[in-house]
């Protein structure tokens, strides 16, 4: 009778996939910026190249009627390989668990099975996007780590060979700091460091804050003083609860997770990046490794149904994912400390 139920169409390779894609989704923070912040591209294969250019603008010199103008040089391209990463995770549905379902009617029993296949299915894809928000963080930081917190999947200062900025101090416990100049050497720096990745009126700075950096921010004597003003007096209180804009600088009160340790940004710090940048960040997704899905576009989530057939005692459901998120440009990544 398992068997039976799932080889139904309902189950196909395709038909499982496509109900995972329609699951609905709830974006993290980060998430929130979509293709903003990391347009994505899928590839057809599990390898790609990753060219990273610098774009300098020059003054051309003036020449006399009839010279040969001057030649464009072009810089050379930072070619370098990269392989999309596998996020899998899988739940198996037992036989015994189904014992009502199977002695109903072949509709309701599917209609079952696909009601508990969509119910480990939405598990599934939540975990995956806790993973994408995972690697989203790590690649606006600069350093994507897997999920035990300490393996390096990617150092993006270290892939291109560039040194981390060293961290502003915003020096927010003394009561007379200047806190919109440090928003501005930090604007200053992202702008200098961009060589053609800043377009003005376009791109946008914006801050993930530890939970001391941005109570201290937000209750600053001189943020308070300036804030209000410009708020025309409105409810600082309120209006600060989870983000705000400060010396052109949106800063967010970064929650993470719970746990305070799978995602988070240390407590005193901040981390500073464009959103709305010119080829600073990037999601690639890779092909899957079945049928139908090999040599093909990479998919947000692909998902599989591999049943029992020895015995017809589970029925197992997977879902498989393959990004690479990739920071182009590592050196517009700014960090703050509070003190």
């Amino acid at each position: 009778m398992l068997m039976d139920l799932w080889n139904t169409a309902s189950f196909r390779a395709i038909e499982i996939t496509a109900a995972f894609e329609r699951l609905q989704y709830v974006p993290a923070m980060l998430g929130q910026f979509g293709e903003r912040l990391f347009p994505t591209r899928p590839v057809w294969t599990r390898d790609v190249a990753v060219h990273k250019r610098d774009n300098v603008l020059a003054i051309i010199p003036t020449s006399p009627i009839g010279a040969p103008p001057v030649e464009l040089e072009v810089p050379p391209s930072d070619i370098r390989p990269f392989r999309t990463r596998r996020i899998a995770k899988g739940s198996t549905v037992y036989a015994e668990e189904l014992q009502g379902i199977l002695r109903a009617p072949q509709f309701q029993a599917v209609q079952g099975l696909q009601a508990e296949v969509a119910r480990r299915g939405a598990i599934i894809r939540g975990d995956v996007e806790l993973t994408n928000e995972h690697m989203r963080l790590g690649a606006i930081i600069g350093q994507v780590l897997d999920a035990d917190g300490t393996t390096v999947l990617d150092d993006w200062f270290t892939n291109w060979g560039i040194s981390a900025p060293t961290a502003i101090n915003f020096e927010l416990t003394v009561a007379t700091t200047n806190v919109r100049l440090k928003c501005e050497q930090v604007r200053r720096a992202m702008k200098l460091a961009a060589k053609g990745g800043w377009t003005e009126g376009v791109t946008e700075v914006h801050a993930l804050c530890g939970w001391t950096f941005y109570s201290l921010l937000t209750s600053h004597p001189n943020v308070e003083r300036l804030y209000l003003n410009w708020q025309a007096a409105r409810d600082l209180s309120a209006a600060l609860t989870d983000d705000f804009t400060f010396g052109g600088i949106t800063f967010h009160n970064y929650r993470g997770t719970d746990d305070g340790t799978t995602l988070t940004v240390p407590d005193n710090a901040a981390r500073f990046f464009p959103v709305g940048g010119n080829d600073v960040f990037q999601r690639v997704l890779g092909p899957g490794e079945f049928d139908p899905f090999v040599n093909q576009p990479g998919r947000e989530i692909i998902g599989i149904t591999i049943p029992d057939r020895d015995r017809g005692a589970w029925l197992r459901t997977e879902g498989y994912q393959y990004p690479l998120y990739v920071c182009l440009r590592p050196e517009m990544l700014q960090r703050g400390v509070s003190s």
